[in-house]
């Protein structure tokens, strides 16, 4: 009887079917050197349309305290909004190696839905969280002890903080799920960690927020606890199952 061709070592299939080969040290700080550049190329794209229209944008800020002053902060603002999606593309495509191929097609809708939370978190920071907050600035003790007088640069840094920072907070269940789906934790210790959560959405918010106006960082305090939440639901359907872990 004729003896059996010995099995192929199994380490070597998965290298040849997907084409990967393991990179050194040197190599992966050549690649993050290398996205970071686009990054930062997108981000000045950004800066120059943002400069362009300039008077726009300030106009858009400055509507409601009614002031108007040119500031690079304001254009920073809109280069950093509109690289976002550049941002974190690159972020994910330096990750991407770590990942399987039927997990990579999460690239693309990774980047949508986080451009999309930062717009919305610009979004709600504008339109929900920034007029408590000028009322606090401006009516501070009722306008009896003293007028205010606020320069423009200090309140389009006050603006610009709160939008970008806020729009960063609201980056929040993507956080969550990444971490659950490189298994650094799971859904059950999140949804176990629900009064930690709380307490760090506050602490977020008092920094987040540039005034001691307790009405305006409840405010952003909510959003970021609904969005840990729906973290965990997402950390549900990704997390690794037990009986794939050896896959």
């Amino acid at each position: 009887m004729s003896r059996a061709a010995p099995p192929e070592p199994p380490s070597e299939a998965p290298r040849e079917e997907s084409g990967e080969r393991y990179m050194t040290l040197i190599e992966h700080l050549e690649e993050l050197r290398f996205r970071l550049f686009i990054s930062a190329v997108f981000v000045v794209i950004g800066l120059a349309v943002s400069i362009f229209f300039g008077e726009e944008l300030i106009a858009f800020l400055k509507e409601p305290a009614e002031r108007k002053n040119p500031d690079f902060r304001v254009s920073l603002l809109g280069g950093l909004i509109l690289g976002m999606p550049m941002i974190v593309y690159q972020g994910l495509r330096f990750v991407a190696p770590a990942l399987r191929p039927g997990e990579r097609h999460w690239l693309y809708g990774t980047v949508a839905g986080a451009f999309a939370l930062f717009l919305g978190g610009v979004a709600f920071a504008y339109y929900i969280a920034l007029p408590p907050a000028l009322d606090f600035l401006l009516d501070f003790g009722g306008g009896d002890l003293a007028e205010p007088n606020i320069r423009v640069g200090s309140y389009v840094d006050f603006v610009t903080r709160l939008l970008f920072w806020t729009g960063v907070a609201f980056e929040t269940p993507l956080i969550v799920m990444y971490l659950a789906r490189f298994g650094i934790v799971t859904a059950g210790q999140l949804l176990r960690w629900w009064r930690y959560a709380i307490v760090g959405a506050f602490i977020i918010a008092a920094i987040v927020t540039p005034t001691i106006d307790p009405v305006t960082q409840s405010i952003v305090a909510g959003p970021i606890i609904v969005l840990y939440f729906l973290g965990i639901i997402l950390a549900v359907f990704v997390q690794p199952r037990r009986g794939r872990a050896s896959d």
